[in-house]
């Protein structure tokens, strides 16, 4: 597993993190200077994933705190650069009010790792022996800081013998399976196809898949869950088959100041990365409605409906 200072860490006058925008290819390193720095970084997807964003809006104001930049500013740019993550207005709320902003960007990142840990132990319990799931976007080291959500699961089902193999969703336009999670899941010797997206249906109906393991940028409060686009249909062909759809995420993702999916402010990200030529419309994620969602993992458990009960008694 990557170590969580390989993914994101604070130095003195610096954040320095991986650029996945360079992966599978090649393991760069991209220093940011600034807390404008951090947000292009996060804005562009330099780093993602909705608990490592968190963790890179800490640590960016941190930075900004031990720069003098105007700390308001600094907040606004941070908190602006990616709307949908419920972590990273959390995170960057948490280390405003606190007296040392570095100290506690250093304590948020330790806490993500051992909810990642955590949650990743009660999901792999989901997992009958011998299963085959299916996962879409990344939700491994990368897009967490620790282990991962959905796939920090899929990889402690694997350690404890009852995974037999992951179906890896390409993830248009921008193929974060096909480059990021099929990479992790490379490194750590696990069994795995990438597929492209039109094709899980097809997985599915076949027969195919035991479960469906996704992530989440933000889950309201009754359950609704936005995740990378093209997670919700997952969930209604996983339904229309008969196979559980499980969201893994953390406390830290849960808002339960959003009611609804309804509420949850999508991005919308430059038609450039879908095509140079044409008209076209790419939002960066999309709605599950709870009542397609088998279970929420977070690390305190497995949750089960009614979220609206289940979920008031983890969020952060």
């Amino acid at each position: 597993m990557l170590d969580p200072e390989q993914i994101i860490r604070l130095e003195a006058d610096r954040v320095v993190l991986l650029d996945q925008r360079r992966l599978p290819g090649e393991e760069a390193e991209l220093v940011c200077r600034s807390a404008a720095d951090v947000a292009d970084a996060i804005r562009t997807l330099a780093v993602r994933g909705a608990p490592a964003i968190g963790i890179a809006g800490a640590y960016g104001y941190a930075l900004a705190a031990a720069r003098g930049e105007d700390l308001g500013s600094a907040f606004s740019v941070l908190e602006g650069a990616r709307p949908t993550a419920a972590n990273l207005g959390w995170a960057l709320r948490e280390v405003r009010s606190a007296p040392d902003p570095a100290a506690r960007a250093r304590e948020l990142h330790n806490e993500e790792v051992e909810r990642c840990r955590q949650m990743s132990a009660h999901a792999a319990e989901l997992l009958a022996p011998g299963s085959r799931a299916l996962t879409h976007c990344n939700t491994g080291a990368l897009a967490t800081g620790g282990q991962g959500t959905a796939l920090g699961g899929l990889r402690e089902a694997w350690q404890r013998g009852l995974l037999r193999h992951v179906f890896v969703d390409e993830t248009r336009p921008l193929l974060q399976g096909a480059r990021l999670t099929a990479w992790e899941l490379e490194a750590q010797g696990i069994p795995h196809t990438v597929v492209a997206d039109a094709a899980a249906g097809s997985l599915l109906a076949g027969g195919e898949v035991d479960c469906v393991l996704v992530g989440a940028d933000r889950i309201a409060a009754n359950g609704d869950t936005a995740n990378k686009i093209g997670t919700y249909p997952l969930a209604v062909l996983a339904e229309r088959h008969g196979v559980p759809f499980y969201v893994v995420a953390p406390s830290s993702t849960v808002d339960l100041e959003t009611a609804t999916g309804a509420e949850i402010p999508i991005e919308e990200r430059d038609p450039g990365e879908v095509t140079s030529r044409f008209p076209a419309w790419n939002p960066a994620f999309d709605v599950t409605p709870a009542e397609l969602i088998s279970a929420i993992v977070t690390e305190a458990g497995v949750h089960r409906p009614p979220y609206v009960e289940s979920l008031e008694l983890v969020a952060a």
